[in-house]
């Protein structure tokens, strides 16, 4: 079984958002990190960790969710990470010539759900910012929390704001909110990353909570 470190994964995480930033700020890009859809981001952080040397897989079922028969059907993880890059266990292949012995089990790899949130956007302040961070975001926790078929699991928030102070102040509002809540959220690790002014937003911070089960 690996043993997964929160705190390499951040480091990694903040090294590809690093270089990513200053790349964009070579170009005089006039869209930054901030600018871009979750998708994309989530695009961005699967290169990142695959830089990195982990496995990268997108829009990964849970396991709770294979009870449906549909591959459509039933919630996906953002990132299920796996080390040294390999592959990923397909349960259902399994049975068949299709198997990998190399493929690591879904207990044994890392469910990273992505949440991004931005107080200043393309439109100006986000007035839904509260609502994104304290509604929204718990509801991956839960998710996580529940399926006993993950052993180890993660929250990454990804904070654009005006200044550290400000994302540090609001996530630990967050985190307190989801203790009150007795959400299984372990200590989690924090990166911050200095981007480009080019929205209001000044800070790029990074925190990933372990989430363990009810």
């Amino acid at each position: 079984m690996h043993r997964w470190c929160v705190a390499t994964l951040a480091d990694a995480l903040a090294r590809g958002l690093q270089s990513e930033e200053a790349r964009l700020t070579r170009e005089q890009s006039v869209s930054g990190l901030d600018g871009r859809d979750e998708v994309t981001l989530h695009e961005q952080l699967e290169q990142d960790l695959a830089t990195a040397g982990y496995g990268a897989h997108r829009e990964i079922r849970y396991p709770g969710a294979r009870k449906h028969r549909r591959k459509s059907e039933g919630d996906r993880c953002d990132l299920v990470l796996t080390p040294e890059q390999a592959p990923l266990e397909v349960p259902e292949a399994d049975a068949t010539l299709f198997a990998d012995d190399s493929a690591v089990s879904l207990e044994d790899a890392f469910w990273l759900e992505v949440k991004v949130v931005s107080q200043f956007t393309e439109e100006g302040a986000n007035g839904n910012y509260s609502t994104q961070l304290l509604s929204t975001v718990r509801e991956d926790v839960t998710k996580l929390s529940r399926d006993q078929g993950i052993l180890h699991a993660g929250l990454l928030i990804m904070l654009f704001t005006a200044n550290e102070d400000i994302a540090t102040h609001d996530l630990g509002i967050w985190q307190d909110r989801c203790l009150e809540r007795n959400l299984p959220i372990a200590s989690p690790c924090h990166r911050v990353i200095p981007i480009t002014d080019r929205l209001g937003n000044r800070t790029c911070t990074i925190r990933i909570y372990p989430v363990g089960h009810y």
